[in-house]
């Protein structure tokens, strides 16, 4: 198991300095492609989207995770080793999240800006404030510290690259199918495994802000706020990140008509600096206690053979 420490750290060296490449061939876009074709719920009948639903999550599953895991188990381990951190890079995403961010808050006009945060959330953001517009955006930074970094690198310390692959794709097909419109029966599977498979992670994510809020010493207002209000936004995962960061950080996180998470005592402009510091140091907090891991386990039996 100690070859994925060094997996995990180049994975990461990789993400900092190239981010994701912008391009309809990266894997998570091609699989993206393929959810469209099936996941369309006119090309049904209604009675039968629950159970075209199941099969294409499992059948987007095993195409995405199958050539992962075929790679882990016939690779030879100075291969995995060199090719191993880029296929992992291609499951999370860590300097993208503040890319995105960062379009938004720098956008020239609220015009832009409102289209830069459309691209990140489903809400109209044609209709929402400069404040509603920014926090769409640290909203979508808040939930996806456990859904873009902590839950597909703790699946792949669990499972290895398949973990993480498995993750992903269930993670996307959450993301385009999870909703309450047209499409809720068609994704109600997915919309129920990626809570299941994001469970665990979140609140490890939860576990790491509370010890980033203790050490800066705000582990009062963060602790109230997600008392208060984690359950506000809709799941029981994404709220434990948002309510935690908008406690910690003194802001309000607001989706109009849905939920308002947190005070507003600093302006999402003002924090946005610190919101991206404490998902970096979330992030490396993360990697830290999985080394420590992966070492106190080195001798145990593993998937790698070696």
């Amino acid at each position: 198991m100690i070859i994925q420490l060094p997996v995990l750290f180049f994975a990461l060296l990789i993400d900092r300095v190239y981010g994701d490449p912008k391009t309809s061939l990266h894997p998570v876009a091609l699989i993206g492609q393929v959810i469209g074709r099936w996941g369309r719920p006119e090309q049904y009948p209604k009675p039968f989207h629950r159970f075209i639903g199941v099969i294409g999550w499992l059948g987007t599953v095993i195409l995405f995770t199958l050539p992962f895991a075929l790679f882990q188990m016939a690779a030879p381990w100075y291969v995995y080793l060199i090719a191993g951190p880029f296929l992992l890079k291609i499951c999370f995403a860590w300097r993208a999240l503040e890319e995105h961010a960062r379009a938004v808050a720098q956008a020239a006009s609220k015009q832009e800006r409102a289209h830069q945060a459309s691209l990140l959330v489903s809400r109209d953001t044609s209709v929402l404030t400069e404040e509603q517009i920014l926090s769409a955006a640290y909203e979508s930074v808040a939930e996806n510290l456990n859904d873009s970094i902590i839950a597909p690198l703790f699946w792949f310390l669990i499972l290895g690259l398949p973990g993480a692959a498995m993750y992903r794709a269930i993670n996307t097909m959450d993301a385009m199918l999870g909703y309450t419109d047209e499409r809720k029966d068609l994704g109600w599977c997915a919309a129920r495994m990626d809570d299941i498979f994001s469970f665990i992670p979140a609140r490890i994510c939860g576990l790491l802000l509370f010890i980033l809020y203790a050490l800066k010493g705000r582990i009062r207002p963060a602790y109230a706020i997600f008392i208060r209000d984690r359950k506000k936004r809709p799941g029981f995962n994404g709220g434990i990140p948002m309510s935690l960061i908008a406690g910690g950080e003194g802001i309000l996180f607001e989706k109009p008509g849905m939920y308002r998470i947190g005070e507003g005592i600093v302006t999402l402009r003002e924090a946005g600096p610190s919101i991206i510091r404490t998902v970096r140091l979330s992030t490396l907090l993360f990697c830290l206690f999985a080394g420590i891991a992966l070492v106190l386990l080195d001798g145990a039996p593993n998937i790698y053979g070696i």
